[in-house]
């Protein structure tokens, strides 16, 4: 399975891209099983998607949670969490 996943703010920043295409092992089939297959990338991934951190994740430009489940296609983001003021 394809997904597209967009990195925003200090994520982006971090990692050193905004965005990708991926083809997905067939285990990955939700948002939080993506996350841990990002993390298994190693430094800077591992840390900067850690669950203890706030990193918000979105599919299909939806609010989503970990267990979201993926589709063929979807587009993916990972946000830190926005404030206004």
């Amino acid at each position: 399975m394809s997904v597209r996943i967009l990195f925003f703010a200090s994520l982006r920043e971090g990692l050193g891209c905004d965005e990708e295409q991926i083809e997905l092992p067939e285990a990955v089939r939700d948002l939080g099983s993506l996350r841990e297959h990002l993390r298994a990338r190693g430094h800077p991934w591992h840390e900067l998607l850690d669950p203890s951190r706030a990193v918000r994740g979105a599919v299909n430009q939806s609010m989503a949670a970990d267990a979201t489940p993926l589709v063929p296609g979807d587009e993916v983001a990972f946000f830190p969490p926005v404030t206004g003021g």
